[in-house]
């Protein structure tokens, strides 16, 4: 697939905020109001749509309107890019109602993760490329805390390196302090500097790919239907998998990764990234890392595939930006994971 890059964020640029899954910003509007003062912060100007702050229990009822506001938010010429509220478990439902041309015709920037999976999944199918990052409320409101991770957003949206290297973070947070507390606005758990180094797996080689991936729970809710993509989409795919706050078993993601083999998935795929596990401890850490390799070296044979582990995306703060459709690079001699082309363009 040809995959189409949307443009470069600028200081002075709009971005749309959106809330296609669960309505975060009516219960915590401390929270949702403290990560748009860090985007403005930023240079940015904030557009909300109609529905963003709407109660959860409306959104949860109508699907189409949350849709609406995806549609709208893309068609927007004011809007440089959009980032979602907050995850949820709810997408799916909208996708019948996403206008495919809509998106086409207007490519720019789609960020969020957990839920926002479903979303970021299907506009890339239609070859936008499109971004695995820090959602408004969980990510920007606490963003303050990791300068480093405000380095990092601007080095994926603003400027157009042809190169970039993910480096650790070398510290992580696993959630946040009770957000009913507004005193709370802004602030983080005790941050932990022990398991932060990526575990390799295996792996010898340097490989090159495009990057696809996302919370694996959510893709779940896609596997069986229409949505789900085509054999032909996961050639020279590499794949990055993270799990939510939910803390799915070590189990649980072994039958999942026997699914992607079963499909035959894993046969077309150049390398394997998995963030680092949300509330894991260090034992069920090691026991992840031990049912990904006894299911895909072990069962199914694919021992030569580069897997790294433990990275910083996902559901532990601060997260990388991973671009879906986006080519990266793992070389597995020096250890290193970088992106090898802009993921937006000037």
């Amino acid at each position: 697939m040809n995959f189409f890059k949307p443009k470069r964020l600028q200081e002075g640029d709009m971005i749309g905020v959106i809330s296609p899954s669960w309505g975060g910003p009516e219960f915590f509007p401390h929270i949702y109001e403290n990560g748009l003062s860090v985007l403005k912060e930023l240079g940015f100007e904030i557009k909300e749509f109609p529905n963003t702050k709407a109660h959860p229990d409306f959104l949860h009822e109508n699907p189409e309107l949350r849709a609406k506001d995806v549609n709208a938010a893309f068609q927007d010429e004011e809007v440089s890019a959009i980032i979602t509220s907050i995850g949820g478990d709810d997408s799916i439902r909208i996708l019948p109602y996403i206008d495919d041309e809509v998106i086409k015709s207007n490519p720019k920037i789609i960020m969020g993760y957990s839920d926002t999976t479903i979303l970021l999944t299907y506009a890339n199918q239609l070859g936008l490329v499109t971004f695995n990052g820090p959602a408004i409320m969980a990510g920007f409101s606490q963003m303050r805390n990791f300068p480093k991770a405000i380095e990092h957003f601007k080095d994926i949206l603003t400027r157009t390196r042809e190169t970039n290297e993910y480096q650790p973070y070398n510290e992580y947070i696993d959630g946040y302090p009770d957000w009913g507390q507004k005193d709370n606005t802004g602030k983080i758990g005790e941050k932990q500097t022990e398991y932060v180094q990526w575990k390799w797996l295996q792996g010898s080689s340097k490989v090159q790919g495009e990057l696809f991936g996302g919370c694996i729970e959510v893709l779940e809710f896609m596997k069986g239907t229409s949505y789900w993509p085509e054999k032909d989409f996961w050639k020279g795919k590499i794949l990055f998998f993270e799990t939510s706050e939910e803390k799915p078993s070590p189990d649980q993601v072994k039958y999942m990764l026997r699914n992607y083999c079963v499909q035959g998935i894993m046969e077309n795929v150049q390398g394997i990234m998995f963030g680092r596990a949300r509330d894991y401890n260090t034992t069920e850490k090691e026991e992840l890392d031990r049912q990904i390799l006894t299911v895909l070296s072990k069962e199914f044979g694919y021992s030569d595939l580069p897997i790294v582990t433990n990275m910083d995306f996902g559901h532990t703060d601060p997260q990388f930006i991973m671009p879906l459709g986006c080519k990266a690079e793992i070389n597995c001699e020096k250890k290193k994971v970088s992106l090898i082309e802009s993921p937006v363009k000037y």
